[in-house]
């Protein structure tokens, strides 16, 4: 396997304190050093974009942040312990990734391994986490196969809810809009071929048709696909008031920008992954203005904001408004989780996540049936944020602006 890897201790505490802190110690305390945590992630390929926008620069944050706090506290070796990063590229592929937790697990003797990147890579390398009895994190999975999975894979964790969730929030806030007379009847529907477009796809459009919308375009396109001028010179024909695009972050970027070009600006544009990240309002310039996506934030929340502010100061940029605070939650979780073990007893941890409750940057956490039920699932550019519309089991959302403002011409 052709893989970038990466073995360090980052920024943990000065080794003669730790030797000082290990040398009363029993043998099996003296041996372990750090705690192991290893990930593979898309550093390269189609998935690197979301990648290096919601995960890699979430888990830089949180080794960082618990090596300059002194490291993990685990009560039953009496010693806090640094983290040790084992990393490999899967270079987008599943195939990579599957091979590279496998290593992980067999080779490199990861205490805990940390998820990919997106749907598809969750879905495809949980049995092998389940199989090695590693918890797995899937913050940045979209999947209404949830429920199912969890009683498949014991431990597996589902962050993200289910196509359904972001869907039917979708469509109800839609209906609002064509009841108060700023929108049409017609939609028009394109997703990306893929594990998120097609769970996305396959609850909006009977939930459309149920709420008596006018369906007058639903297709896919192939994952990879750069040139979008089919879809719009095809849609911008077609009547609709609505464009909604389940797409990952390169799709999305490219449909900003070629409808920009065509003038296809209808009063509703709706974008998948890659609407909440920062680097958009640079992508679609003025245009970012009152374009709708997937995710969204309360941008009131004073844990956020902090959160936020460490975020770009140790990597560069701010995360995204969407799965990046779900991903540093998730290791909040696992954080807290191993501490109340206090050891690293795997499987007594998968119980502590299944049934605790965690305190995290989006607030209290408890999940239901090992799935995160409090999110947001409608989101919108407003004022240079992206604000959370529509939610599920939480409090507070603004109100949408509709029609958004028409493109401005590049």
């Amino acid at each position: 396997m052709t893989t970038i890897s990466r073995r360090t201790v980052l920024q943990g505490m000065g080794v003669s304190a730790l030797a000082t802190a290990l040398s009363g110690l029993p043998v099996l305390a003296q041996d372990r050093t750090a705690i192991r945590i290893g990930y593979a992630v898309p550093k390269t390929g189609a998935n690197a974009a979301g990648a290096g926008i919601s995960t890699i620069p979430n888990y830089l944050l949180w080794v960082d942040d618990v090596n300059k706090a002194g490291g993990l506290e685990l009560s039953k070796l009496g010693v806090p312990l640094p983290l040790e990063v084992v990393e490999y590229d899967d270079r987008s592929s599943s195939e990579e990734l599957v091979r590279a937790v496998e290593r992980l697990a067999t080779q490199d003797n990861a205490d805990f391994i940390l998820p990919s990147w997106g749907t598809g890579p969750n879905l495809a390398s949980g049995p092998t986490f389940d199989r090695f009895g590693y918890p797995q994190l899937g913050a940045t999975a979209v999947t209404d196969m949830a429920p199912d999975l969890v009683k498949r894979w014991k431990h597996s964790f589902w962050l993200l809810g289910g196509g359904h969730d972001y869907a039917n929030a979708l469509v109800q806030l839609l209906v609002k809009q064509r009841e108060a007379g700023t929108i049409n009847n017609k939609v028009a529907i394109a997703s990306v071929a893929d594990g998120f477009g097609i769970d996305l796809s396959k609850a909006a459009t009977p939930s459309f048709t149920e709420a008596g919308f006018e369906l007058v375009y639903d297709k896919t396109y192939p994952l990879g696909t750069s040139d979008f001028a089919p879809i719009i010179n095809e849609v911008s024909g077609l009547g609709v008031d609505t464009f909604v695009a389940f797409s990952y972050p390169p799709d999305t970027f490219a449909l900003t920008q070629q409808s920009v070009v065509a003038n296809f600006s209808p009063k509703v544009f709706y974008l998948g992954v890659g609407t909440a990240f920062p680097i958009y309002p640079g992508i679609a310039g003025p245009n970012h203005d009152g374009v709708m996506g997937v995710g969204g934030i309360d941008p009131d929340s004073e844990k956020l904001a902090a959160y936020f502010e460490r975020h770009t100061a140790l990597n560069g940029q701010a995360p995204d408004s969407w799965a990046s605070a779900i991903t540093y939650a998730s290791l909040e979780m696992l954080q807290q989780a191993i501490e109340r073990v206090g050891d690293i007893d795997r499987e007594a941890i998968t119980a502590e996540l299944s049934s605790g409750e965690f305190d995290t940057v989006i607030g209290k956490v408890k999940l239901v049936d090992n799935q995160l039920r409090s999110l947001w699932t409608v989101g919108q550019w407003q004022g240079g944020k992206f604000v959370g519309l529509a939610h599920t089991e939480r409090d507070g959302s603004r109100d949408p602006v509709v029609p958004k403002p028409v493109w401005v011409a590049a």
